[in-house]
């Protein structure tokens, strides 16, 4: 019995020995296999090679939002209605982060911009960006319906020639907050309005279109403060910007000065890793003095490619305004494109206390947006308002 046992003992050590070694063969063999696949995929290594449509896209961009030394071409806006333009620029860097601009557009509206103006960012540890601009606008045939928010269909034309020079500093001392400062001589000539429609002082007068027959020139200061957390201003899918900027417009014979107070909103909400976007925006312009004098051209406005889309440019002018958007993005491709369903809402009043969420002008709409990942070249609307469709074609983010 002894034996037996002692025999069981010795075989059942045996087996666990053979056992063993087995496991250890088969782990020596899975990482054989696992040390040649790895070599054979080495080999095949080579570095990524875009697609002609990448290259493509990223030739576009370069070209339009990026900073190139040189001649570029350039597609803004001269001034709200102003239709399509065609320009180009020059650019030339005098430091890593420094360069001076001049570039020039004209619509097919007969609207016209000239502007030299120099940059210099990241100033102070990257703390602080410089600004300076020197630029003359002629725009012929500005839209002006009246004072109100129900003021007539019917359009009449002004014709605005600027001239301005000035400066300023962006600066974001630590963490999320941001200040800004400008300061520029603002030089305006109004002449009787160009296009089909009549010219302003053919249909209004001084009481229907405050400061007709002027031509003001202004110290224009302004100070802003808030936070933002956007990874760009002019395109993002999350973050926000929260901030207040105050205006005072010193007219230089002191008869058209006045002071407006801007408060905004901007709030992007991602959901599933930013493949959707919930995107809200809301705007309050204010005069802060009800015995100002206003002239009817630097009224805060609605109606435009950034704001109550479904109407056409300057359809709702008077001394307060108030603006809501909300748009639910889908990003299709997050190298490029955008589409958007989108509604806004707001309203002009000449009281502040008047300034109310009821009884606004409305619109819906769809867009396409060409972008890159800080900035938006190219924006295709169509928006539905009452006054029926209105077709958008912009640079730029809307909010």
């Amino acid at each position: 019995m002894r034996f037996l046992l002692g025999g069981t003992r010795a075989a059942l050590i045996v087996m666990l020995l053979a056992g063993q070694a087995a496991v250890v063969s088969a782990q020596d063999s899975r990482e054989a296999e696992i040390a040649a696949a790895q070599a054979e995929k080495a080999e095949s290594l080579a570095p990524y090679t875009p697609s002609k449509l990448e290259m493509r896209v990223h030739q576009i961009q370069s070209a339009l939002v990026g900073q190139p030394n040189g001649i570029y071409p350039y597609f803004g806006s001269i001034y709200r209605g102003g239709g399509f333009t065609l320009g180009a620029g020059f650019r030339r860097y005098y430091g890593d982060n420094t360069h001076w601009d001049l570039k020039g557009l004209y619509s097919i509206k007969n609207y016209k911009l000239i502007e030299l103006t120099t940059d210099s960012w990241k100033l102070a540890d990257g703390k602080i960006d410089l600004h300076a601009r020197a630029g003359w606008r002629d725009a012929t045939q500005v839209a002006y319906y009246g004072l109100g928010p129900d003021s007539p269909h019917d359009r009449t034309n002004f014709r605005m020639k600027q001239g301005a020079f000035g400066g300023g500093l962006a600066a974001r001392p630590g963490g999320y907050a941001v200040f800004g400062a400008t300061a520029a001589y603002e030089n305006y000539t109004l002449e009787s309005g160009q296009g089909s429609q009549p010219s302003i002082e053919e249909v209004f007068t001084p009481a229907t279109a405050p400061g007709l027959g002027a031509s003001p020139t202004y110290l224009h200061t302004s100070a802003s403060g808030g936070i933002d957390w956007r990874p760009a201003a002019d395109y993002a899918r999350r973050g926000g910007l929260y901030e207040v900027t105050y205006h005072n417009y010193a007219d230089r014979h002191d008869t058209y000065s006045f002071d407006r107070l801007d408060g905004e909103v901007v709030q992007h909400i991602p959901l599933l890793r930013e493949n959707w976007v919930i995107s809200l925006h809301g705007l309050v312009q204010t005069t802060l003095n009800d015995d100002d004098a206003v002239p009817y051209f630097l009224m805060p406005a609605l109606g435009s490619s950034h704001n109550l889309r479904g109407y056409g440019s300057w359809r709702f002018r008077d001394r307060h305004s108030i603006l809501t958007s909300g748009e639910f993005r889908f990003i299709p491709s997050r190298l490029a494109l955008d589409l958007a369903v989108f509604y806004d809402a707001g309203k002009v009043a000449s009281r502040r206390e008047d300034l109310s969420l009821t009884h606004l002008s409305h619109d819906v709409g769809v867009g396409l947006r060409f972008h890159s990942p800080v900035a938006t070249p190219v924006r295709i609307e169509l928006a539905r308002g009452s006054e029926g469709f209105h077709l958008v074609i912009a640079g730029g983010a809307a909010f």
